[in-house]
């Protein structure tokens, strides 16, 4: 089976996906997911916190093939992102998810309000 599209999954797009939300159920299947490891060590936080040890290691192990590495251009690109942005309130994760997504030429897909007017975004709420 072909892989129809490929997005960056902010942590938000990663904890709709992991309980199923009908609005993100779009991007469950036939999807190239990117993400980093920054993401899920968000996404087992939350999960820690709502569901315990056992599923946030569940969580972080079902999305961890898909996270790239971050390289120095990606951070340096992101901080000066985030400071171009101050009024916003971004965070130092998703500007380096929104960099990544941007360097690999795939839509950031993101449910956060603060990026909702961006190019390169896919805003799902």
């Amino acid at each position: 089976m072909e892989l129809e599209e490929s997005y960056f999954f902010d942590t938000y797009a990663l904890y709709e996906l992991v309980h199923g939300s009908e609005n993100y159920s779009d991007y469950a299947e036939n999807i190239s997911i990117i993400t980093t490891k920054l993401n899920l060590m968000e996404l087992h936080y939350l999960l820690l916190r709502l569901y315990g040890k056992e599923e946030a290691e569940k969580g972080y192990n079902k999305f961890l093939p898909f996270a790239v590495e971050v390289n120095d251009s990606v951070i340096k690109e992101a901080s000066e992102f985030r400071a171009l942005h101050k009024k916003r309130s971004l965070s130092y994760v998703d500007c380096i998810g929104y960099i990544i997504a941007k360097k690999s030429g795939v839509q950031f897909l993101t449910g956060d309000e603060h990026f909702k007017d961006f190019e390169n975004v896919e805003f799902v709420k």
